[in-house]
């Protein structure tokens, strides 16, 4: 094990920052089941692509503002007019296709919720059992950036029209929100992630 796999018993990929490691000790790999928080880390998810994710925790606040609260059902009815109030917006990531992708997926996170039940169920059929994935790396090296979860998950999203949302983005996403479990063995997040969706 190298020095940069653990640093004060954490995954090292949180380091030494506060804001990273207070999102690494308290959210990361935490089973999520709250539909409001999922498209959350959606929209947050997908304003990620080709950016540093600190960052986006960084404007976390202010996608919040922008985004309603991240309640979907209000986020569907933005218009090009709101879309235009945001691209003056400071507090976000001033880019005009994830803006706009924010809006769309907002519209096919809800229809997902009509067809499935709920987003959380709709996760779920890409996990046989209905239990996360749980790894066992030791080494931030071993974790991959993608998942056949993430694959898959991606794939059918893509077919039904979501944007910024692929294998990567999608594996970060189920990552997040405690789906897939990528602590590393020795992290002492460890012990308090490891809880089934059942």
């Amino acid at each position: 094990m190298t020095k940069q796999d653990l640093i004060n018993g954490r995954c090292g990929w949180c380091a030494t920052d506060a804001l990273y490691i207070q999102y690494h000790d308290q959210e990361w790999g935490k089973p999520v089941t709250d539909e409001r928080t999922l498209f959350e880390f959606l929209v947050l998810e997908s304003a990620q692509a080709g950016l540093n994710w600190l960052t986006i925790l960084r404007k976390r606040e202010g996608y919040r503002q922008a985004f309603c609260d991240f309640n979907a059902a209000r986020v569907a009815q933005m218009t090009g007019e709101d879309v235009e109030r945001l691209m003056q917006f400071d507090g976000i990531v001033r880019n005009r296709l994830k803006i706009t992708s924010a809006i769309t997926n907002a519209r096919l996170f809800l229809a997902l919720q009509k067809e499935f039940g709920s987003f959380h169920d709709y996760i779920l059929t890409f996990f046989p059992g209905k239990n996360p994935v749980v790894h066992h790396f030791r080494t931030l090296g071993e974790i991959p950036v993608s998942s056949p979860e993430s694959e898959a998950m991606s794939r059918d999203m893509k077919k039904r029209g979501f944007r910024f949302f692929g294998a990567t983005i999608c594996h970060a996403y189920l990552q997040a929100c405690g789906f897939i479990d990528d602590h590393l063995a020795d992290c002492l997040c460890r012990k308090n992630s490891q809880v089934p969706y059942k």
